[in-house]
């Protein structure tokens, strides 16, 4: 299978989670949003000076030049905050600070170094025209304007926007729970003794960081050694208490390769079992009791690249969000790459500024610390040379390292 089609199959099979909640803003960054946030009233809701200067009507001083001043009476001053109601007169000014609320007759703002700062008359030496270093009421968003639609990834932007409506608390889609199962008798949890012939379980501490970083949440994370009855048993409970369920390890041919088993004994309905991919062929997927479980290669680059292409659209389709998938891209290959693979082969490589690099020359599956300084994956077809200069298609990978 190609892994357009797997990614067909798992999508199809996923439904959006119903649930929501209702949480400070705070604590909000990454989730879903659940309904459209109008504004009540107008933001900002009054006329604004966009600098340090005087409140004038732009009539008052149209003559005013370097050798030909414009004198006006200053008849109050506003700070940001402040709420005087001062009358229009004209030949006046009121001296207004960035921020301050600008009072009804005044139409643009003289900035300060334009005259001769004066506190009872001013002096103005350039003329402006009307709403000049002016903030105008309502020019973020007017009163019933749709300020954040349903279904928005909340980032630093659509906070601050709720945040200018007065909200402390906004209502999201109840994030995904995942939960993170690791199968080998040769795994030990960092912080135990380390056995002779047993390795530290890696790939657990990276795919909980990617889920993390989506805002979702890991229900639990559990080393399984190679027996299956424990690995049913931890799949049975890792159903019932998440949305969805994400394996490591045991998808191959060997004799303490379980997952394809297991999957047969539990009734697990296949979506896919191996994919025209290099590493992570044997990456499997199924639904049991409506839920998805993705089942990846225990190596883990191999791991971490399956990951990157198919649990965008786990999430996507559990929140109802797209904002989760990152669009293939294209980019100019910049060092050399020389080999043919029989299958499809995604590289680890660096993107910057249009040109793709390969910072380092190791591919291994086993080797994962060099990905620290990539933040993307060169996607190269099944027999396929490239060469530099070529124009390559690549993938991003969900974050971008240690940088």
């Amino acid at each position: 299978m190609e892994i357009e089609q797997a990614i067909e199959a798992i999508s199809a099979s996923i439904s959006m989670i119903k649930d929501e909640i209702r949480i400070p803003l705070a604590e909000a960054a990454g989730m879903i949003n659940a309904e459209d946030i109008k504004a009540i009233k107008p933001v900002p809701a009054f006329n604004r000076s966009a600098m340090d200067g005087y409140a004038v009507r732009a009539e008052d001083i149209k003559a005013a030049g370097a050798d030909t001043p414009v004198r006006l009476k200053v008849i109050g001053q506003m700070y940001a905050g402040d709420n005087r109601d001062y009358i229009y007169e004209k030949g006046s000014a009121v001296r207004v600070m960035t921020g301050a609320m600008i009072p009804d007759g005044y139409d643009a703002v003289v900035r300060q170094e334009d005259t001769d700062y004066g506190e009872e008359e001013v002096l103005i030496y350039n003329a402006v025209g009307p709403y000049m270093n002016y903030c105008h009421k309502g020019e973020e968003a007017d009163a019933g304007d749709t300020v954040i639609q349903s279904g928005t990834r909340l980032g630093r932007t659509g906070l601050g926007l709720a945040a200018s409506l007065g909200m402390s608390e906004i209502r999201v889609r109840r994030p995904a729970r995942i939960a993170l199962i690791s199968t080998g008798s040769e795994l030990v949890s960092p912080g135990e003794a380390l056995p002779k012939g047993k390795i530290y379980n890696s790939i657990l501490s990276m795919l909980c960081a990617s889920v993390k970083g989506e805002a979702l949440s890991v229900s639990e994370t559990v080393i399984c050694p190679d027996d299956t009855d424990e690995i049913k048993r931890s799949l049975s409970h890792a159903f019932d208490i998440s949305d969805a369920v994400i394996t490591t390890g045991g998808v191959s041919v060997g004799k303490r390769d379980l997952i394809p088993e297991v999957y047969e004994q539990m009734g697990i309905e296949r979506l896919f079992a191996g994919v025209n991919i290099q590493p992570g062929t044997p990456t499997m997927a199924g639904i049991y009791k409506g839920k998805v479980i993705l089942s990846l290669s225990g190596n883990p680059y191999a791991a971490l690249v399956n990951f990157d292409l198919y649990f965008p659209y786990i999430a996507a389709g559990l929140m109802g969000s797209k904002h989760y998938i990152y669009e293939p891209e294209e980019a100019i290959l910049a060092d050399p790459y020389d080999k043919v693979n029989k299958l499809r082969r995604f590289v680890r490589a660096d993107v910057r500024e249009g040109s793709v690099y390969l910072p380092d020359a190791r591919h291994m599956s086993s080797v994962f610390g060099n990905m620290d300084r990539c933040n993307c994956y060169i996607d190269i077809p099944a027999g396929c040379h490239v060469s530099v200069g070529d124009r390559v298609k690549i993938r991003r990978t969900r974050e971008t390292g240690n940088r």
